[in-house]
C-alpha cells in the first residue's frame, strides 16, 4: 500500500482531473467524489472511489486497499452520513447507509463481478469490506 503522502497526492491529482474533465478520469473505471463531514475535525473531506449502481442508488466500497483499518471516509459518514457526492458535472446530496447481511453480500458480490479488486482486497484483511449505499435526498 502507497504512504499516506503518497495516496493523499494521488487522490487530489484525482479528484483535480476529475472536477477539469465534468467527471471523466483516464484510465479508471467510473468515478464519484464522495464529501464527508469529519467525525473528529468537523471539516469536510474530499475523496475519489470508484462506485457501481443498485437502480438509482451508488454502491462504494470501504475496502482500503486492503488495509487492516477502515477509511477515513468510511468513519465519517458513520458519524455523519449526510454526504455530498459529485457524478460527472452534478452535485448530489445524499444519505450514506452501511448495509448488512444479505443485503450487503449481494451488493459486494454485484461490485466483485464488476471490479475483481474487491475479492482480492478483502482477501489481503480479516476486517469485512463495509458495503455503503448512498441514497437521494441527505
Amino acid at each position: 500500500m502507497a504512504s499516506t503522502d503518497e495516496l493523499k497526492q494521488y487522490n487530489q491529482a484525482l479528484i483535480a482531473e476529475f472536477r477539469a474533465n465534468g467527471g471523466e478520469v483516464s484510465g479508471s473505471h467510473p468515478v464519484l467524489l464522495l464529501t464527508t463531514v469529519g467525525a473528529k475535525s468537523g471539516q469536510p473531506h474530499t475523496s475519489p472511489l470508484g462506485y457501481s449502481s443498485d437502480g438509482e442508488r451508488l454502491i462504494v466500497i470501504g475496502a482500503y486497499s486492503g488495509a487492516p483499518i477502515h477509511p477515513a471516509w468510511y468513519h465519517n459518514l458513520v458519524a455523519n452520513p449526510d454526504v455530498t457526492v459529485e457524478l460527472g458535472r452534478e452535485r448530489l446530496a445524499m444519505r450514506a447507509v452501511v448495509t448488512e447481511g444479505a443485503e450487503r453480500e449481494r451488493l459486494f458480490n454485484q461490485r466483485a463481478a464488476e471490479a475483481p479488486w474487491v475479492v482480492k482486497y478483502q482477501a489481503m484483511t480479516t476486517r469485512q469490506l463495509p458495503v455503503v449505499v448512498l441514497e437521494r435526498g441527505g
